[in-house]
């Protein structure tokens, strides 16, 4: 059965995950979880949608809910590229070419409406073939980052909710 991580990207992440304060009892596999989240940040299904094999939707939605909110992403982000720096293999050398540098969207021929923000449900999305282990496990961290971030963003810009 195949997963998101691969199982030298769970070895290299295991160092860095939360443990269970045992308060609740023990926490379901974060692998196991943490595939599940990559899933939904992948193809952008709602979570009532995702796959039974990764367990119960709930226990994965409110493990990202807290992890997005007390800011484990964004440390997990942090430690795995500082280990994968140190075993070399981040390349930090940035070459902007003029020519890559998008215009501002009221530059003339801009786009009038936003890009997609997700893939279509159901779209295979190239693995990231031909990086090492934790070249694959930050470009996968990075995306699941950038989705906290936008809908935290999202969250302060919008008003309050009465229920």
């Amino acid at each position: 059965m195949g997963g998101d991580l691969s199982d030298a990207e769970g070895e290299r992440l295991r160092p860095f995950l939360p443990v269970s304060n045992m308060r609740c009892g023990r926490w379901r596999d974060h692998r196991q979880v943490i595939d599940r989240i990559l899933h939904r940040v992948r193809t952008g299904v709602q979570w009532r949608h995702l796959p039974e094999r990764f367990g119960p939707r709930k226990t994965v939605y409110e493990r990202h809910r807290l992890w997005s909110a007390d800011g484990t992403w964004e440390r997990l982000l942090q430690q795995v590229q500082a280990a994968a720096d140190a075993a070399g293999e981040i390349d930090w050398d940035i070459s902007v070419d003029s020519a890559l540098v998008r215009a501002h969207q009221h530059a003339a021929g801009a786009r009038t409406d936003p890009p997609p923000a997700f893939a279509s449900k159901g779209a295979e999305v190239p693995e990231h073939q031909g990086e090492t282990p934790w070249q694959s496990l930050v470009a996968r961290l990075v995306e699941v980052v950038l989705v906290v971030r936008a809908w935290a963003a999202r969250a302060a810009g919008s008003p309050p909710s009465s229920t």
